[in-house]
């Protein structure tokens, strides 16, 4: 401004003035243009016209905020901010979780590796009992060191029969197993409830009833609170909390107050429900319960096998009665082995476990879908389009498939033969 302001007064002065000193004034002119600095320009008017520039837009965005009920305003009210405590917890929750995984699964290989290990080594010893005996009833008089060696050999393999059968090694492997893939489960889920935005306290409290369920339904610890291996009645897996009352969601913008459900697709739940429920379930009970009784069979003929060996073993000698007793002790053994490698190495308790957990599954696809069917409002219920999906991914089916199923059961009623679940 002060050289506008100058150069006007300037020319001013060269207007007034005769026109015989002209070419003066222009040589003056020129030599004023030519000793004036431009730097000096740009240093004293450029930074004052850029600050009040800023200065000025910065003014008329906080203006338009202020004013305007934008989408930016709605993004970051206070109402909607994010709690950072809420967060930190569900991080902690999220590293305990990882943990978790990373226990059951290094317990589930030691377990696993329990199992392999006892079968070697109990039948390793019943066989060798079962030679000495042999060896010692094959020669005339029978060395004494054979018989107490076969006899102390088959006392060893029938304590070590019964401790194995009652805690049940393939079956402990195959429960931290499934807790890890649960666990894993949980972890994921947590993820995305972080990665989505927006999480509360009611999900920080869901998130630690799920891990406190699932360390109830799948202990680390033998002592105390093993779960029992020979229940008097198959009952499926628990490992999730009590269905709770969900929250309601936040307002959308669409309109849709059904939150994507409607009168068709409540009733084709209320049909998939119902096979769940009467032909996945019951017949994963059914399996379980088959091979309850197998292993509580094999687990109680093998420590009775091993015994009567030793008695054979110990009774051994040339006489007739010795002879049978002998028979007896070589026979036992071979067929405590056999009993022994049909159950841990055919692994009963994993198999009737896997149907446990089996049965427990399509129990928390039942629960689900009545707890969603059951709230009266809309917006606490879980979007519906959503849910089927996941339902159909659960039971390894497209979505059509899974309403081809819906409709199916309703017109065959008793005489579906189809299960839900497509996976096992």
């Amino acid at each position: 401004m002060a050289i506008m302001l100058q150069s006007s007064s300037f020319l001013n002065s060269y207007n007034s003035v005769p026109s015989t000193s002209c070419c003066s004034c222009r040589r003056g002119l020129i030599r004023a243009n030519i000793n004036i600095p431009n730097n000096q320009t740009f240093k004293i008017s450029l930074p004052r016209l850029q600050s009040r520039a800023r200065s000025l837009q910065e003014q008329e965005f906080i203006s338009v905020l202020s004013t305007s009920s934008s989408p930016i305003e709605k993004q970051f009210s206070p109402s909607k901010r994010i709690d950072p405590l809420v967060i930190e917890k569900l991080y902690a929750i999220k590293e305990a979780i990882a943990d978790r995984v990373e226990m059951h699964r290094n317990i589930g290989e030691q377990r696993s590796q329990w199992n392999n290990m006892l079968l070697t080594s109990i039948n390793g010893i019943t066989l060798a009992a079962a030679t000495m005996v042999g060896v010692a009833a094959s020669s005339g008089d029978p060395i004494l060191g054979l018989k107490m060696s076969s006899t102390l050999m088959y006392l060893a393999a029938t304590a070590m029969l019964v401790t194995m059968n009652q805690i049940q090694p393939s079956q402990l492997a195959e429960e931290q197993r499934n807790a890890t893939r649960l666990f894993q489960d949980l972890h994921n889920q947590i993820e995305t409830t972080l990665s989505m935005g927006h999480p509360s306290a009611i999900d920080v409290k869901a998130a630690m009833d799920k891990v406190l369920a699932l360390d109830k339904a799948y202990p680390l610890p033998l002592l105390g609170v093993m779960l029992e291996k020979f229940p008097s009645t198959v009952e499926p897996a628990v490992w999730w909390p009590q269905q709770r009352r969900r929250q309601p969601k936040r307002a959308t913008d669409n309109g849709n107050d059904w939150n994507g459900w409607n009168g068709k697709l409540e009733e084709e739940m209320k049909e998939i429900m119902g096979v769940l429920g009467k032909k996945d379930q019951e017949e994963y009970i059914r399996l379980g319960e088959k091979a309850l009784k197998l292993n509580k069979f094999l687990a109680i003929s093998g420590p009775l096998l091993t015994g009567l060996a030793a008695v054979g073993s110990a009774l051994a000698g040339p006489s007739t009665h010795g002879s049978w007793a002998a028979m007896l002790g070589i026979v036992g053994g071979a067929l405590a082995s056999v009993v022994n490698t049909v159950e841990h190495g055919g692994q009963v308790g994993m198999v009737f476990e896997m149907y446990r957990s089996n049965a427990g599954f399509f129990q928390y696809m039942q629960e689900s879908i009545e707890s969603n069917l059951t709230e009266t409002e809309m917006d606490r219920r879980e979007n519906g389009e959503v849910f089927e999906m996941k339902l159909a991914l659960k039971l390894g089916r497209s979505l059509s498939d899974l309403r081809d199923l819906a409709a199916s059961s309703s017109c065959k009623a008793e005489d579906l033969d189809e299960f839900a679940s497509k996976l096992f």
